[in-house]
């Protein structure tokens, strides 16, 4: 095999007599580089949305969140928190009540997702720390506050620093029989908003936050009714084991769901467009195969003699086709390993300059988020490994036969 390997090596960078060969065999290299370059980078940008929109919903989901099975509000033991605060790992246990409502401020109004929350929440979420006006205070002794989205903050056009203006907020009544009057079968609270959160549009445009107590009055719930447990944990690396856990003290009621349960159908759809780009863009690798099976079919015919020669003196057949497919390999892997060099010399710039910009001036980020993984590297230089290894053979299969064909020419 070393043998064969520096033969090969030798017809790589060794003078053509034919530029044709010498032509498309570096028409062969670059294909495979820009196709290894092309898929680097793709990957590495659909990686760094990927932990984008990540990082946006841990920002806003919890480790784990406890649900009914079957039902929409439960009434969890007195000490169900305590046990619950009681495993080990487990850092902050808030109880929540989440349901759909209306909002008015001054003459406009807006659908929303009212969620009632107790004072732990923030221990929970962090929704603390992204507030973008005012402040995140939901009661004080006196009166209850609403934290609300930048969309709805938008879309309301709520002042959060004015000490005047109030927001009427409308749910259904759960006993209500047809009224003459449509806001009869509303119970209507108003309630002081006091800061703008800013996470992500979808939440931004959606969410209100609320202190639980308010939310229980408004839809007409028990003091202790809640929709929803939701949990942080000190360790996520510890995440499956607790997760065991929890669902054991809970029992079959209830449904534990970690970061990616909650958010399932979007990382599954973010997983097959990575798949998918990653299938087209093996195309071009594909593609450029055959440029490698026309480069080494032209340099079988010209080291036909070499080949004859080799034989002569006890090459087998497979010892030929050997020189043929290490050709094949070293002419794709050394474009394909500047492609994949010169790819992360663009992807280290990216994320250290940053000088593709996203187009937009609401965005989070302004540029392109990069984030390369070695796993990716390796897929890409196995990609290449096998699509070369299969273009090459039958090339160099039909250089082992060379000698049977001189005799017969003969």
């Amino acid at each position: 095999m070393k043998l064969a390997f520096q033969i090969a090596s030798r017809y790589l960078f060794g003078k053509k007599s034919t530029n044709a060969i010498n032509l498309i065999s570096l028409i062969s290299a670059a294909a495979m580089f820009f196709g290894a370059f092309a898929l680097i980078v793709v990957l590495s940008v659909f990686n760094g949305f990927e932990g984008l929109v990540k990082s946006l919903y841990n920002s806003f989901n919890p480790d784990f969140k406890i649900s009914l099975a079957e039902g929409k509000v439960f009434q969890p033991r007195t000490d169900l928190k305590e046990r619950l605060l009681a495993i080990d790992g487990v850092e902050a246990v808030s109880l929540v009540l989440e349901e759909l409502a209306v909002l008015r401020y001054g003459d406009k109004t807006t659908p929303t997702r009212m969620k009632a929350v107790d004072q732990d929440f923030r221990l929970v979420c962090g929704l603390d720390t992204t507030i973008l006006r005012g402040q995140y205070i939901l009661s004080d002794k006196e009166q209850s506050f609403a934290v609300v989205g930048r969309g709805i903050e938008k879309a309301l056009r709520i002042d959060v620093f004015s000490d005047f203006e109030y927001m009427d907020v409308f749910m259904p009544k759960r006993s209500a029989k047809k009224k003459i009057n449509p806001e009869e079968a509303f119970n209507i609270k108003t309630i002081k908003p006091i800061g703008t959160f800013s996470i992500q549009e979808e939440f931004d445009k959606d969410y209100i936050f609320v202190p639980l107590d308010f939310g229980r009055e408004i839809l007409d719930y028990k003091k202790s009714e809640v929709s929803s447990i939701e949990i942080s944990i000190e360790d996520s690396e510890q995440s499956d084991e607790i997760q065991q856990i929890i669902s054991m003290v809970l029992g079959e009621k209830f449904i534990v769901k970690n970061r990616y349960e909650q958010e399932e159908f979007l990382f599954k759809v973010m997983q097959t467009e990575k798949w998918a780009v990653y299938f087209i863009l093996s195309l071009i690798l594909i593609v450029a195969s055959f440029n490698i099976i026309g480069s080494l079919s032209m340099l079988v015919l010209e080291k036909s003699k070499d080949i004859a020669i080799l034989k002569a003196m006890g090459g087998t057949k497979e010892f030929v086709r050997n020189i043929f497919l290490m050709e094949g390999i070293l002419l794709s892997t050394t474009g394909g390993f500047l492609g994949m060099f010169a790819a992360f010399l663009f992807c280290f710039a990216q994320q250290k300059f940053g000088f593709i910009k996203l187009s937009g001036d609401s965005l989070l980020l302004k540029s392109y988020p990069v984030d390369m993984q070695v796993m990716d590297f390796v897929l890409v230089f196995f990609t290449i490994l096998i699509i070369t290894f299969i273009a090459s053979y039958f090339p160099a299969r039909k250089a082992s036969l060379v000698e049977e064909t001189l005799r017969t020419a003969e």
